[in-house]
């Protein structure tokens, strides 16, 4: 039986600025380990606020959102960012690489709260490992802004698995690709999801991109519906 990685218990979520307008009324989702979904839905309909819930980036007005058993409510911000350190990768539509720091350097930075100087030469074999799996061997000591930008992406997506997290978020992250690229990177997290085994949850409104991620689900109404 796969473990349960997150759940979202009859999660609400408004804003104070418009309390009537429920973003997602009672919604509930069970994520386990090799799940692997695209959420599409209209603009404005509440996907990224979503995906911040799952991330623990923000939280809901109402319910519950459970990371590895743990109910994140009442957590603190320092207890917040060490389950996203540990269970939790992102991938955005942009790739927010440190523009002065190497290819290799900007996977590395999320390790930096959390590593031991004694990791340190383990750690940054994993990141050339990984850079190796995804085809930029030759490029870690390359700047950002001598990758192109599917390799620019690339990089985030190590980044985002450096520590070996159990759930991959991405948001729209072929948003800023062309077709090829876009193809390759949703071919690259599938692999990724079958043979590391993480959960993949990717946002976007590009209905061909989330039938390349597999189950597709809609986010309709404050609510996820099987597509």
């Amino acid at each position: 039986m796969s473990e349960e990685i997150l759940q979202l218990k009859q999660v609400t979520k408004w804003y104070e600025s418009d309390p009537s307008r429920k973003i997602l009324e009672g919604l509930d989702l069970t994520v386990t380990e090799s799940d692997r979904f695209a959420i599409v839905g209209p603009s404005g309909c509440g996907k990224s606020t979503l995906l911040n819930l799952l991330g623990t980036l923000d939280e809901p007005s109402e319910g519950e959102v459970i990371v590895g058993g743990v109910s994140t409510a009442g957590l603190s911000e320092t207890e917040l960012a060490q389950v996203r350190a540990s269970e939790i990768g992102f991938i955005f539509q942009m790739h927010h690489l440190l523009p002065q720091c190497t290819a290799l350097e900007n996977v590395l930075v999320p390790t930096l709260a959390h590593r031991e100087s004694s990791d340190s030469e383990a750690v940054a074999k994993r990141a050339k490992d990984l850079l190796g799996r995804v085809g930029l061997s030759d490029k870690s000591d390359s700047l950002p802004s001598q990758l192109s930008g599917g390799e620019r992406q690339r990089v985030a997506v190590v980044r985002a698995l450096i520590n070996r997290p159990r759930l991959l978020l991405a948001d729209e992250p072929t948003g800023a690709l062309d077709e090829k690229n876009a193809t390759n990177l949703i071919e690259l997290l599938v692999d990724l999801n079958e043979s590391e085994g993480l959960a993949l949850i990717v946002v976007t409104h590009d209905a061909k991109i989330a039938q390349s991620v597999g189950e597709v689900k809609t986010l309709r109404g404050g609510k996820l519906e099987n597509s």
